[in-house]
């Protein structure tokens, strides 16, 4: 159904609502200053982009590497001992600076937070959104808690996402998903027990 453009876990909240989580420099590349980027976000991580790190702006002035390892250097990084100074931040990228999705993508920050449901039935809000072979997962936290429900996102499961709303329309019955037992009656009687008027079964010692 969509490309969501997920690292494998990407915290909403690495750089406020107005922020993307471009990846995490990971160790240095050579001598020069470049670093490896862990849970990268190739989309984002294009030479001559301008990056957030650490409350300040900087910019990748060179991309080696594969999109599954991605290497970059940084204007204001030129040497190993700055790369290795570096190692574990996050790099983000001003979600108005961010490229152009298609129909039906999303970035994990825009569906993170969302409630989730059936029709009216409330299920719950997305925690998580998880990178899977097969496809991406929503990880939800129920509303009567227990164990999170995993959403896969495919047509099948997902009939709406309306990030304006914050809202995700879910089909549960596909999931697997039980509906829960309607309450009964106020006056039907408990099961296992015949109605208090019906007559009693006959003795047959005394018939």
């Amino acid at each position: 159904m969509s490309d969501s453009r997920s690292a494998a876990q990407s915290p909403a909240a690495a750089g406020g609502d107005d922020w993307l989580l471009a990846g995490r420099i990971g160790r240095p590349h050579g001598l020069d200053g470049s670093v490896h980027v862990t849970q990268p976000r190739v989309p984002l991580l294009d030479a001559g982009r301008t990056l957030r790190i650490d409350g300040r702006d900087d910019e990748i002035v060179r991309r080696a590497g594969t999109d599954a390892r991605p290497i970059i250097r940084l204007a204001s990084c030129t040497s190993r001992t700055e790369a290795e100074a570096l190692r574990g931040r996050d790099l983000l990228v001003a979600r108005a600076d961010a490229p152009p999705l298609e129909e039906d993508e999303w970035w994990p920050e825009e569906l993170e937070g969302c409630r989730v449901h059936d029709g009216d039935r409330q299920v719950g809000v997305v925690r998580h959104l998880l990178a899977m072979p097969s496809c991406e997962l929503l990880q939800v936290a129920r509303d009567e808690g227990g164990e999170d429900l995993l959403v896969p996102l495919i047509r099948d499961a997902v009939r709406v996402v309306d990030v304006e709303a914050r809202s995700i329309d879910v089909d549960l019955a596909f999931l697997g998903e039980d509906e829960p037992a309607p309450a009964p009656a106020p006056d039907a009687p408990p099961a296992g027990h015949a109605p208090a008027d019906a007559p009693p079964d006959d003795d047959p010692e005394t018939s």
